[in-house]
């Protein structure tokens, strides 16, 4: 091979190299040659980031615009997939009552009230919960497996003190993120919590996050081996540049955001009394997903690609696309190369699938016809009280045709005859007893279908015995006690993912 020997004293500046001839180099054994010299580096491999670090700062542009327009196309494909399930759950957030609804029909001013049941069946179940997996003293307690010795119990007790320390007082909004996830627990039926280090508070966090924020393909059937597990994100842009100068995320300039807002979004803005128009933050998807990535392929023993995708953390910024950030999401010392779990996902009923019934699906209907029983019996008694009815044309009442006032008397023009000859009340009912007794036996049905009906310890026996009454008591809170021994299970996985990143 021809090497020019200029090549040896570029560093000295290419305009100070003496003219000469080339010299040929024959080499006889190739792997006995060592080439080094002041000045000179040869790369034969390009320079590998370290593991933890954020390869869209070092992979081509082109494969990364390639990236996100396919990892956007899934996720719309996923959220078309649950289209339907998001109807229902919009539906039924109308069913909280959580705003007055001003109603022009059958008349203007009819009433617009909504039946608690669904908020009440919703707010017993939270404020149960809460004291049961938030006592006082933290909602950590460690158990020995095994044989116990003075010095793994005294271990235990500091990891139970550490544990319920960070949680209690170094993650300040754990306990009420936590009573908001509860809440919508019951509701929907699914919640999550994420857990996480946060470089910009130097600090584990473990947020709540709503349902209609996971997206998960169709088919997934649970939070752990889903395929493609999407956050979406909001964050403003003061946030957002707080994690880019914190080297979380790339340093690009994203411009304004692009102001949108779903359905879920807006429906749960309006029950709240806020503007739902617009929300004037960055919306980033954040994907759990694995990839098969050209130059960091996963290969065997002799180093060869066996096309196995692995396990990363894809962030884009969806109004303009571009990709944030894409990190290994498995451990370094992890040969089998297994997806590291962020997400707990917290249900209420398991369903056929991924989702989980809440009590909207259970007890949805049964508010929708206590709602409209409700209202009928109050319009009823607004009409009987207020009736209206018919007049003779030449019949003039002075003050117009407002409501007479308790006590108060007017006149009357008559072309002839008779008041009562020339008006004809409509024959109004007073609110029938009917509509009341269905009603009740509507609120009642659902609240016992919900699990929290009154158990009226005064229709018991005094001379009952001890068993029976806690047998009747143990029967009556069965559903109860299984949704919190669900939402046990699931804050014990919470906990050891919370251990990890303290």
């Amino acid at each position: 091979m021809s090497i020019d020997k200029s090549l040896y004293e570029a560093p000295q500046g290419l305009g100070a190299l003496p003219e000469s001839d080339s010299i040929e180099v024959e080499i006889v054994d190739p792997e006995a040659v060592d080439i080094s010299g002041p000045g000179f580096h040869m790369h034969m491999e390009k320079q590998e980031a370290d593991f933890d670090a954020n390869l869209a700062e070092v992979m081509d542009e082109n494969v990364l615009k390639s990236l996100a327009y396919d990892l956007l196309e899934d996720v719309e494909d996923d959220m078309r997939s649950r289209k339907d399930w998001l109807d229902i759950y919009i539906k039924g957030l109308k069913l909280l009552g959580l705003k007055y609804e001003e109603r022009s029909e059958p008349w203007p001013g009819a009433s617009g009230v909504f039946h608690p049941l669904l908020m009440e069946s919703a707010v017993k179940f939270q404020s149960e919960l809460i004291m049961e997996t938030f006592p006082a003293a933290g909602p950590v307690r460690t158990e020995i497996i095994g044989k116990e010795t003075p010095d793994n119990r005294q271990a235990a007790q500091r990891v139970e003190a550490d544990m319920n320390y960070t949680l209690t007082e170094k993650m300040v909004d754990y306990r009420p993120e936590h009573e908001r996830l509860l809440l919508a627990t019951a509701i929907s039926g699914n919640a999550f919590k994420k857990i996480y280090f946060n470089p910009a508070l130097d600090n584990p966090e473990a947020p709540f996050i709503p349902a209609e924020d996971i997206i998960v393909p169709y088919g997934a059937t649970n939070i752990s081996t889903a395929e493609r597990i999407t956050h979406r994100m909001r964050k403003t842009k003061n946030e957002l540049r707080k994690l880019q100068v914190a080297g979380f995320y790339l340093d690009v300039d994203l411009g304004d955001p692009v102001r949108v807002m779903d359905e879920v979004e807006k429906q749960k803005a309006e029950e709240q009394g806020f503007s739902a128009s617009m929300d004037d933050r960055y919306q980033l998807l954040e994907m759990h997903v694995d990839l098969d990535l050209e130059g960091y392929e996963d290969v065997d023993k002799h180093g060869e690609p066996t096309g196995i995708a692995l396990p990363y953390v894809v962030t884009i910024e969806k109004g303009t696309s571009t990709v944030l950030a894409v990190r290994r999401n498995w451990k370094e010392e992890d040969k089998l190369k297994l997806r590291r779990q962020h997400f707990t996902h917290y249900g209420y009923i398991p369903g056929f699938g991924f989702y989980c019934f809440g009590l909207i699906h259970l007890i949805g209907g049964h508010t929708h016809t206590a709602t409209s029983l409700l209202r009928q019996l109050i319009d009823a008694g607004t009409l009987s009280n207020l009736p209206g009815g018919l007049k003779a044309k030449g019949l003039r009442v002075k003050g117009d045709d407002t409501p007479i006032a308790p006590g108060e008397f007017r006149d009357v023009d008559l072309p002839s005859g008779a008041i009562r000859d020339n008006i004809l009340m409509l024959p109004y009912k007073e609110p029938s007893q009917v509509l009341m007794g269905l009603m009740d036996k509507v609120v009642a049905d659902g609240r016992q279908f919900a699990a929290t009906a009154d158990l009226n310890v005064s229709d018991m026996s005094a001379n009952a015995p001890v068993g029976t009454t806690l047998a009747i008591l143990e029967r009556v809170l069965k559903v109860t006690t299984a949704v919190q021994a669900r939402i046990h299970y699931t804050d014990r996985k919470s906990t050891r993912l919370n251990s990890s990143h303290v």
